[in-house]
């Protein structure tokens, strides 16, 4: 069993060969940029649909990060799947989004193809803990001013340790396909916290004292897009601070620990783990 990683050196895709690679599975490495001197690490990019066939040639099953930085990943994903059932993949893994991406009704368009084949599935991850490290814009600039910059108020989103998202992508790429499996997970950690709250967490755990500085959505973009986001992702992921100001997102589920048998790592757990990073200006 082959198991093809795409955004294989990012944040979730990493921390999943890392497992894989704990448990003697052969993977496949893919990213834009392969790692030098890894023989399983390959070149992949979802602007070159020349190279998809390559990619998915003699793999069993598939973990899919889409696109990032567009609203409308669906011309780049959907050949792709189609190729992978050609070529007789037996389970692919979306990692989706268990927030709402406002006006970007494709990721919802995403999610059902993945659904909709027989022993594939879905893993809708809540908003990373990752976030509060650079170089993410919200973790730049805790680094540099000590500070959060957001329009959510006083909404609390269910942050979850991207490698409690590896182990339970971990847990369906290794299982036996059973199609009348849950065809989707919700992933969050084990509770809500707002920004305030999160920053409270941080200053008790490093000493460094991080301010929540209330700005509206519009500023917020206008970051996102100063730190390289196209002006159309900017502003949904802008907007969609409004529905954790709105409660909206406020949610905790128990899927990491149905999938991996233990609970997922709490915030004070994963600022213990990077106080260093938190504290370094």
């Amino acid at each position: 069993m082959t198991v093809l990683v795409t955004g294989g050196t990012g944040k979730t895709g990493s921390a999943l060969v890392e497992l894989l690679r704990a448990h003697d599975r052969p993977v496949r490495v893919a990213s834009r940029h392969p790692l030098p001197g890894d023989p399983a690490s390959i070149r992949f990019d979802w602007h070159d649909p020349s190279i998809h066939a390559a990619a998915l040639r003699g793999v069993d099953r598939v973990f899919l990060v889409a696109p990032v930085n567009t609203v409308d990943p669906m011309p780049l994903v959907r050949p792709f799947l189609n190729e992978a059932e050609s070529l007789g993949v037996s389970r692919v893994v979306l990692l989706g989004s268990a927030l709402v991406l406002p006006n970007a009704p494709s990721a919802l368009e995403m999610d059902e193809a993945v659904r909709s084949r027989p022993g594939w599935a879905v893993v809708r991850a809540s908003a990373f803990m990752q976030n509060f490290l650079s170089p993410h814009p919200v973790g730049e600039r805790i680094r540099r001013h000590g500070e959060i910059r957001t329009a959510a108020g006083d909404g609390r989103v269910g942050w979850i340790d991207a490698h409690d998202i590896a182990a339970a992508a971990f847990s369906l790429l290794s299982a036996n396909i059973d199609p009348t499996d849950p065809r989707e997970h919700v992933l969050t950690g084990p509770k809500a916290l707002s920004y305030a709250e999160a920053a409270e967490i941080i200053g008790a755990r490093t000493g460094r004292p991080v301010r929540v500085v209330p700005i509206s959505v519009e500023e917020q973009a206008a970051g996102y897009r100063a730190a390289g986001m196209s002006a159309e992702f900017a502003a949904a992921i802008s907007a969609m601070e409004d529905n954790i100001r709105a409660g909206r997102e406020d949610q905790v589920s128990t899927d990491v620990l149905d999938l991996t048998g233990r609970p997922p790592r709490s915030f004070e757990e994963f600022v213990r783990t990077h106080a260093w990073e938190l504290t370094v200006p």
